[in-house]
């Protein structure tokens, strides 16, 4: 992995928390051909997709939402008291950080990855937590895996994430060696379900002592779904009962719910299953694209990836292809200038970016495949409906 940022720079910085900078659409519209998220391309999961559209918005959901609960421990085999349900993850990711604000009475540090979730660090920002470079000082730790950006391995792990054996989850061994103290780690999974190679770096016994955050619209290809869920660590009773007393009354809607009653449903984890198998054959294709282009791509394990375009004005670059209705996420916010980031989509998708970007910079090539013959729409002429966001 390549080092873009000291860890002493990683925190906080001005201008990142100037405007909330995300992908998917814009003031333009809808883009036709939109690499700016990280949302399945082979989406949406159809089972999904018909599972909120038949959703009831006419009634409040349960407001304990205690079967949703239950099906959610039932798929990662743990206590239902453990299953934390959120608007959105970055409704959790505020949420946590203002209980963890209270708990350290304005005194409280943060750990951010170097390259990561802007959310992150606007929360930590409205909540007073100072940051820190050193993740053993933090009440407060982040993590992503795969993360983003870069789509690779968290390589800051705090000292106290001990290394039990492996054994059951509830074992008295791992409740043994669950750390004391105020510190918190929240592992972000928004990706866990689309990793497409290598493997996680926490054991399973590890996993039981951090907060594992999902939000499963991604995987599905359904962003325009808010809705997520934490699994919260072991022997953390006191810090979910005062989480659910920092939570607005029914967070998730009729609709969310049935997003995510969806996604424990065996036919929809075989379709995402399956998904991976096209992601992972089309990430191929588009990576060659892009380096007979001149791009280097940075490596990755999930479903988009970084890359430095070849030389010239990146932003005027952009500009041109959002006009022909490609859109890249520009990868500076992350503290990555001169970078951007690209969701893996389909063929036609990559087709279309590689000529329009062959028209937007004089350095540009065309290796298009022989035969390929498409007009790429402008902005405005965007029909095609997207769910994409973030």
């Amino acid at each position: 992995m390549r080092n873009f940022q000291s860890s002493d720079e990683l925190a906080l910085p001005s201008a990142s928390l100037a405007a909330r900078q995300h992908g998917g659409p814009d003031a333009l519209g809808v883009p036709r051909f939109d690499f700016s998220t990280n949302s399945n391309a082979c989406g949406p999961c159809p089972m999904a997709l018909a599972a909120v559209q038949s959703a009831d918005p006419t009634r409040y959901p349960d407001a304990s939402y205690t079967a949703l609960k239950q099906q959610l421990a039932d798929f990662h085999g743990v206590a239902a008291r453990r299953v934390v349900l959120a608007g959105s993850a970055s409704e959790f990711i505020f949420r946590i950080t203002a209980w963890q604000a209270q708990q350290s009475a304005g005194q409280g540090r943060v750990h951010l990855p170097p390259h990561s979730y802007g959310d992150y660090a606007h929360a930590a920002k409205a909540w007073g937590l100072a940051p820190t470079a050193d993740v053993n000082a933090a009440q407060l730790v982040w993590a992503c895996e795969p993360s983003s950006p870069l789509g690779q391995a968290n390589e800051h792990w705090p000292s106290w994430l001990s290394h039990p054996g492996e054994g059951t989850v509830e074992s008295p061994a791992v409740l043994a060696t669950f750390r004391a103290g105020t510190a918190q780690l929240v592992l972000d999974c928004a990706y866990a379900p689309l990793r497409l190679s290598d493997a996680p770096s926490l054991s399973t016994s590890q996993l039981e002592q951090v907060w594992q955050l999902f939000s499963p619209n991604k995987a599905l290809g359904l962003t325009g779904v808010r809705a997520a869920y934490a699994i919260s660590p072991l022997g953390s009773g006191t810090a979910v009962h005062e989480l659910e007393r920092l939570c607005a009354s029914w967070p998730v809607g009729a609709h969310g719910v049935a997003l995510l009653q969806a996604w424990v449903v065996p036919g929809v984890q075989a379709w995402l299953s399956d998904s991976l198998h096209t992601l992972a054959e089309w990430k191929t294709r588009q990576i060659k694209l892009l380096q007979r282009a001149g791009w280097m791509a940075l490596p990755s394990e999930a479903n988009f990836f970084c890359a430095r375009p070849p030389g010239g004005d990146l932003t005027a670059q952009l500009q041109s292809l959002r006009a022909h209705g490609i859109k890249l996420r520009d990868a500076a916010s992350f503290g990555l200038p001169g970078h951007v980031r690209l969701g893996v989509l389909a063929p036609e998708a990559q087709d279309a970016l590689i000529k329009a970007w062959a028209l937007s910079t004089p350095s540009g090539r065309n290796p298009s495949p022989p035969g390929t013959n498409f007009l790429v729409k402008p902005a405005q002429a965007d029909t095609t409906p997207n769910p994409q966001t973030k």
